[in-house]
């Protein structure tokens, strides 16, 4: 149950109900249009990340996924499990999540790339617990994917812990 309620966005600017008419109104983004300016930058980076990078968009969706799993975020896990799906991760890699690199549904990236978000989401200094994992990492994808995989990791870290310290109430239709 959310901790605050829901904006009902009538104090939104036309750009600000545009968006949020292009979002469905999902409760996420009901939650940060209490704040106008971070709904807009939230949304604008969240689609460089989602829509606008080099970085194969199933590692980018087995990470965040990952990323929600670890900490909990149920909405998070939910949607991009749905995100994956429609990009054809394969059921079970999408079950494996739970598991993580110790599942043999995955190729040697692909468990790279969880540790990867593992690490992150563990390490409180992660340049320093994530050494061999970013290296692992790095064999595989150039200067420019390396950082669009950390941007989406860390981003979703910053969701999740946002979904999770406002109660974020799934949708019905989920």
């Amino acid at each position: 149950m959310a901790r605050i309620d829901y904006s009902n966005t009538d104090h939104l600017s036309d750009r600000g109900k545009t968006i949020m008419e292009r979002l469905n109104h999902k409760n996420i983004f009901r939650m940060l249009s209490h704040s106008e300016s971070h709904l807009v930058n939230y949304c604008r980076l969240g689609n460089v990340i989602r829509d606008h990078g080099k970085l194969d968009a199933c590692l980018r969706e087995l990470a965040i996924t990952r990323v929600g799993i670890l900490l909990g975020a149920e909405y998070e896990v939910i949607a991009h499990k749905n995100i994956g799906r429609r990009l054809g991760i394969r059921e079970a890699q999408i079950k494996a999540l739970e598991e993580g690199s110790k599942s043999d549904a995955f190729n040697e990236l692909e468990k790279a790339v969880l540790d990867y978000a593992d690490d992150l989401v563990d390490n409180a200094n992660p340049g320093a617990g994530a050494g061999e994992t970013f290296e692992r990492v790095a064999a595989h994808l150039d200067a420019e994917e390396m950082v669009e995989l950390t941007i989406a990791i860390t981003f979703y870290i910053m969701t999740s812990k946002f979904l999770i310290t406002f109660g974020i109430d799934l949708e019905s239709s989920s």
